[in-house]
């Protein structure tokens, strides 16, 4: 649970503030009008931008973080934890990714409660050991 929420406040109130405004800034300079039109309206448009938004940030922060820091977020060096595959093994590009891309099945977090584990570790033959 600790892993989830350092990693969400961060992935919500950081990158999301931070990839939004360089997205508006590019969209008010670009396409002013599909701009005002989405901010004033507050219209499909808007939300549709915002919802494909936060996606991408997600499958960016897990799948660079868990790559990239050798199975470590934020979340995860805060509480001691780390994703391997499950013979041990350093996670790959691909099983990063499709930890990530497991993680937006609605409900996935509550998978735990259901079986074995979270899906996104039981999908992509993964798991997350301690490290300390």
């Amino acid at each position: 649970f600790l892993n989830w929420l350092v990693d969400n406040l961060l992935m919500r109130f950081g990158l999301n503030w931070a990839s939004g405004y360089i997205v508006g800034y590019f969209l008010a300079k670009f396409f002013p009008e599909f701009y005002l039109n989405a901010i004033l309206s507050k219209g499909v448009e808007f939300y549709i931008t915002i919802y494909l938004l936060s996606i991408f940030n997600y499958l960016v922060y897990y799948t660079f973080c868990e790559k990239v820091f050798n199975g470590y977020t934020l979340g995860k060096l805060i509480s001691g934890t780390r994703a391997i595959r499950e013979d041990g093994s350093e996670l790959t590009f691909k099983d990063a990714f499709l930890r990530s891309l497991s993680r937006l099945v609605p409900f996935e977090a509550l998978s735990i409660w259901f079986g074995y584990g979270l899906w996104h570790d039981n999908w992509t033959n993964t798991m997350v050991i301690k490290t300390r």
